[in-house]
């Protein structure tokens, strides 16, 4: 072997070798002996000529071989650098992938687990576990029926023969939260089916039902001792005459027992916090007052346990939102009595219900009465479906509101032919334009048509326009073009504490 490899090493230098040998004798011969016959110098001639022709031919071989050796050397180094940058972002995509996976199991509003076949789970996110309030060692790899309760195993075991022959179950149904609220959801039970065609598990999705227009969010603040006693004394009379009419005319339990007295318990134990989203002029520098829009969320909502205003549609259930309305209305006219020199409009939002309430307006001359606040601090929202549903008593309630001095607001306006409608018989103070339409302006024509022609109509009827969900600068810049008055959304201000509001 080693004799084998000092030949392959010598062996390209060996023609070479011989060439110098041929040449030197012929040199020699020439200068020094002159004793060689012709013939012996032709042949040393021709040979010398013969290993020089074997030489270059060589060195053109070598010559091709490394330009091939090279070129392999570049095939080479760019298939490794787009290996590296391929594995570059393989790992930047998976780290990416893995926040996001994150950031869902951490933020996603639903319930969401899986199970395997004989019902251990596999996984579960954050407000699953929050739901049961277990940490996910008491999760992982348990059956269902050891860490949940009775009320939410049931229903999963009597569809279970379903699920597991590939059938995805909906259903809908309240549960009760850890602190015993309940919550309406719907519920979806999803199988996995490998390539086989066999179920080897099945995913739970548990969804809150919110509103279309959610209420959103408080902390206590230097003033709350002053508020509420207030609060409470005002709003105890008002709510038991409500309590025993309504009493009367709905049902007083739910299917899964909870009572109109629990909510009405939830109300009265200020089991909601209240938030405020500000809401900006655009059209001109307008300082004359600052408005806000007063938004309601649960505790276990601020905790992030469950979306925004999913509690909504049980309290409606129950018919029980004007008292909800009492609450809220109380508390912000309690709030300004406490802040008089405070220039702020709070806008409100109303339920069906509350525009039904005929006692509503007469409530709230009372407060005002009472507490000698501006009337014109108080803007009511009432939704267009809302109003639709409704609109004779739409139209007494806004005659009686703006006889006392307060505004009106008309919410989730479009340009269809319902909202105009209503808006050539509702006497209304401000337009508030659909955030589906305004978020679209950018890249939709047609929306941006519609917001055109629905400034041009507050215009002419002499009413003030605010665009929702407004989330950009550049949102911002066209709606100050079209001549839009004002502005609400994340790219304006994100909700925070009521309380936390500076006067």
């Amino acid at each position: 072997m080693p004799k084998y490899s000092l030949l392959n090493n010598v062996k390209p230098y060996l023609t070479i070798f011989i060439s110098l040998i041929l040449l030197l004798i012929i040199i020699a011969d020439a200068y020094i002996t002159n004793e060689l016959p012709p013939h012996w110098l032709t042949a040393l001639w021709f040979s010398l000529l013969f290993t020089i022709l074997i030489v270059i031919i060589q060195l053109a071989q070598a010559e091709k071989n490394s330009r091939s050796l090279s070129n392999q050397l570049n095939v080479t180094k760019e298939r490794l650098g787009n290996e590296i940058k391929h594995r570059l972002w393989a790992e930047k995509t998976s780290s990416e992938n893995k926040i996001k996976s994150q950031f869902i199991d951490e933020n996603f509003p639903v319930m969401l687990a899986y199970f395997n076949t004989e019902l251990r789970c596999r996984y579960h996110n954050r407000i699953f576990r929050r739901w049961f309030g277990l940490n996910p060692d008491q999760i992982d790899g348990h059956s269902l029926k050891e860490f949940s309760n009775a009320e939410f195993f049931s229903d999963i075991q009597n569809n279970i023969e379903k699920i597991l022959t590939g059938k995805t179950v909906h259903n809908e149904r309240i549960l009760k939260s850890i602190k015993g609220f309940p919550y309406i959801f719907t519920e979806q039970y999803l199988p996995h089916i490998d390539n086989k065609g066999k179920t080897i598990g099945f995913y739970t999705l548990h969804t809150p039902r919110a509103q279309e227009k959610s209420r959103i969010p408080s902390k206590n603040n230097k003033d709350e001792n002053k508020i509420k006693p207030e609060l409470k004394k005002s709003i105890e009379a008002s709510t038991n005459n409500d309590i025993k009419l309504q009493q009367n005319n709905q049902p007083s339990t739910s299917k899964s027992g909870i009572t109109a007295a629990r909510i009405a318990q939830a109300i009265d134990g200020e089991e909601f916090n209240l938030y405020c989203q500000k809401i900006i002029p655009i059209k001109s520098a307008d300082t004359s007052s600052s408005h806000y829009e007063i938004l309601i969320r649960m505790h276990e909502e601020e905790n992030s346990l469950m979306p925004p205003g999913s509690f909504l549609p049980l309290v409606d259930q129950f018919q029980m939102m004007p008292k909800l309305d009492r609450w809220i209305i109380n508390h912000i006219v309690q709030w300004l009595s406490v802040h008089p020199k405070t220039n702020s409009v709070f806008h409100l939002n109303l339920a069906k219900d509350t525009l039904k309430d005929v006692a509503f307006p007469s409530f709230i001359q009372d407060q005002l009465q009472k507490t000698k606040v501006t009337a014109s601090s108080l803007c009511f929202e009432i939704e267009v479906s809302d109003a639709e549903d409704s609109t004779a008593d739409t139209h007494i309630f806004t005659q009686k509101i703006h006889e006392l001095g307060c505004l009106v607001s008309l919410c989730s306006f479009s340009d269809n032919s319902e909202s105009l409608n209503l808006q050539s018989k509702i006497k209304v103070d401000y337009l508030k334009i659909d955030g589906s339409i305004v978020c679209n302006i950018l890249r939709d024509e047609e929306d941006l048509a519609k917001i055109i022609a629905i400034n041009q109509l507050a215009q002419d009827a002499n009413v003030k326009t605010i665009a929702e969900l407004v989330e950009t600068d550049d949102i911002i810049a066209k709606l100050q073009e079209i001549g839009i008055d004002y502005a609400q959304g994340f790219g304006i201000a994100k909700p925070h504490p009521f309380n936390d509001l500076e006067t």
